[in-house]
């Protein structure tokens, strides 16, 4: 099922499972190539050379990254993230903070949504990389951008991994444990898809496609008319207990 109008998205936004919806943001980006050139240049980029290749491989590309022929950058596996994207509205990103931030902050206040943080962050990979598993304290909107990636978690995420045993991180890991599939809610993402990710459930990705590139909407504290969605709570609970673990805990929770 796919969410296609407020009143919907209010209905299913605080409770898992995952679900597809469909924003129409008027925006239109750069080539994901373009963006991988410029982007894996700027000193906050982080990124993860992967695949079998031997110890000395994976170093000598990690140290060749920034500046290797692009030809040859996007034949290797892997990750890439970029959180401060504001960076960039003025070059790279131009017009996504009048065309989509503004428009999408103006639209969940509308309707009763207030939060403590709402940020893009950018996703770049190759075939074959993929995400490890973890959870993160956000919600996110999920944009596939460019190419195509699977978003892997669970119908019933309590099942697998409790909102308290999350929040301290006891999901993070670079690949999911055992499972039946049957469980598990595989979403295939093609440039245009959406996906509303809920805060505090386990997930990964899998990168289909050459190169693929997404854009995740982090909303941090999300809240609608007074009221956090389900797993949270367990989150604020957690940060009245542990009062400087707030913020920290949250401004970077993202893990890819």
């Amino acid at each position: 099922m796919t969410i296609t109008t407020p009143d919907d998205f209010i209905h299913r936004w605080r409770q898992p499972p995952n679900f597809s919806l469909e924003v129409a943001f008027d925006y239109t980006f750069l080539p994901a190539i373009d963006v991988l050139d410029h982007i894996r240049r700027d000193t906050e980029v982080r990124f993860t050379i992967l695949g079998d290749d031997d110890w000395q491989v994976r170093m000598d590309r990690t140290a060749a990254f920034r500046t290797a022929p692009l030809e040859e950058i996007v034949t290797w596996p892997f990750r890439l993230v970029h959180f401060n994207l504001s960076r960039f509205y003025d070059d790279l990103l131009h017009g996504f903070q009048d065309e989509v931030m503004i428009p999408w902050r103006a639209h969940l206040s509308a309707r009763g949504f207030t939060w403590q943080r709402l940020a893009p962050i950018l996703f770049l990979s190759t075939e074959g990389a993929s995400s490890t598993y973890h959870n993160d304290n956000s919600h996110g909107l999920v944009w596939q951008v460019h190419g195509s990636k699977t978003f892997h978690s669970y119908l019933t995420p309590d099942k697998h991994l409790s909102a308290d045993a999350a929040v301290i991180g006891e999901t993070t890991g670079e690949e999911p444990p055992e499972h039946d599939a049957a469980d598990r809610q595989s979403v295939v993402m093609r440039p245009g898809s959406q996906l509303w990710s809920h805060a505090l459930t386990p997930h990964w990705v899998t990168t289909e496609s050459s190169l693929a590139m997404s854009v995740t909407l982090s909303h941090g504290g999300l809240c609608h008319q007074g009221r956090f969605s389900e797993r949270e709570l367990a989150l604020r609970a957690y940060w009245d207990k542990n009062p400087a673990e707030a913020w920290t805990h949250d401004l970077r929770s993202v893990r890819y």
